[in-house]
């Protein structure tokens, strides 16, 4: 046989057969390995030369000698009955149950087919669940007294020879219970390192979908900003076509620099995505990220947009902050700064920034509640910023309010973890 079939119990696969078991159903056919066929090799062999040993012994004329005491036509159709079964070794990998039912009425009286039978019933205790194994092992132990009574041993009495017996098989099946204990043992370590390496592949996975998650989060907060720019700009222009040429002029160059400046930021981001994050891909390297140094030019992009803002810098060792600390509280003002942008146009925002080491970093963006509806179209947004907001002060470990305070102003305030020096 070239071929054996996969039972359908992957734990009691031997070693050769484990990995496709587990991938494979019961009825792929695998090849013998060439582990398979030595063992294989061997124990025919081994059957064999049993086979001719018994021949041999049942020709001495000394009873004392003889292993195999009998009539000598049964001896005679012993050897071939051996031999028989010999061969039949070939096909345990494929049926050892069936090959086994099949042989067990040679454990009444077959002295040539004890070797085979042997064989097969370890490779049964090996790789077929136990309830199977104990109960061809209890035929075994059942048949001893027939097989012993048959074929009586003259050098011992019969209790002498049902106690060998019966020690034999004993220590034939503790033999074959430890290789199938090994034999788990190994799958067991081999699963778990599969399934350690498809749990990092897991981590990878999700690492890279933070990745771009955190990637989306600064693309919405950026483009938020230079857009909500564009549409305040825009708006004037729409509603002021009678302006004055100088301010048409500075109201289409600050349109131009947003514009390019969101291009810019939207083809990093893109660029970002494209590269891919640990499947050997080179990315672009990242521009710097604004910290609360850049807080500043972010006010200024607002008052040239004509947004009134009023800063109140209170905060002790700024050029400390760290640099975490400072990007949040950048994206926290950013997000103020649109969201009055969108929502109260013409208001009054105040933004205050105080703490130090040891204190925390407080970020508070304040403007009247809008009175009535603005004129014009509404910039659009995806109602997602402030959520994003929250979730960036959450992961730095600090607190989030927003909403109507007791004045009747709209309060976002955000309150982060500056550690002591």
């Amino acid at each position: 046989m070239n071929s054996v079939a996969v039972p359908d119990h992957p734990w009691l696969l031997p070693g050769s057969l484990a990995a496709a078991g587990r991938a494979a159903p019961a009825a792929r056919v695998v090849r013998r390995t060439p582990r398979d066929w030595l063992v294989d090799g061997l124990a025919f062999l081994v059957a064999l030369g049993w086979v001719a040993l018994t021949w041999n012994d049942s020709l001495s004329a000394d009873p004392q000698v003889a292993l195999n005491a009998g009539p000598s036509w049964l001896n005679e159709v012993d050897v071939v009955i051996g031999v028989l079964a010999g061969a039949a070794l070939w096909l345990r990998r494929r049926w050892p149950v069936g090959l086994a039912v099949a042989t067990a009425p040679l454990a009444l009286f077959s002295v040539s087919a004890a070797a085979a039978l042997l064989i097969i019933l370890f490779t049964v205790v090996v790789h077929r669940p136990l309830p199977v194994a104990a109960a061809l092992v209890g035929w075994h132990l059942l048949t001893s007294p027939i097989y012993v009574a048959i074929r009586p041993d003259p050098t011992m009495p019969f209790w002498a020879s049902m106690a060998w017996t019966v020690m034999f098989i004993g220590v034939l099946v503790a033999w074959a219970l430890f290789v199938r204990a090994r034999r788990q043992l190994v799958l067991s370590l081999r699963d778990r390192a599969e399934r350690a390496e498809a749990e990092q592949q897991l981590r990878v996975a999700q690492a890279r979908q933070l990745e771009r998650t955190r990637i989306a989060r600064e693309m919405h907060d950026v483009l938020a900003h230079r857009i909500s720019l564009l549409s305040l700009h825009a708006g004037a222009l729409e509603f002021r076509p009678d302006a004055p040429a100088d301010e048409v002029g500075r109201a289409a160059g600050v349109i131009r620099s947003s514009a390019h400046a969101a291009l810019q930021d939207l083809r990093e981001v893109i660029g970002v995505l494209r590269a891919g994050t640990g499947d050997g891909e080179t990315a672009s390297p990242e521009r710097p990220q604004p910290t609360l140094a850049e807080v500043p030019t972010l006010v200024a992009e607002s008052r040239a947009a004509g947004v009134r803002v009023c800063v109140l810098d209170e905060v002790v060792d700024a050029a400390g902050v760290p640099v975490a600390v400072g990007r949040s509280a950048y994206r926290i003002v950013q997000e103020g700064l649109t969201n009055a942008r969108k929502h109260a146009p013409g208001a009054v925002v105040t933004v205050r920034l105080a703490g130090g080491p040891g204190i925390g970093l407080a970020v508070e963006i304040r403007n009247p509640w809008p009175v009535g509806e603005a004129a014009g179209v509404a910039i659009p947004g995806t109602g997602t910023g402030l959520v994003g907001v929250a979730e960036r002060v959450s992961l730095a470990g600090g607190r989030l309010e927003h909403g109507r305070d007791a004045g009747g102003d709209f309060r976002l305030a955000a309150w982060l973890p500056w550690p002591a020096a």
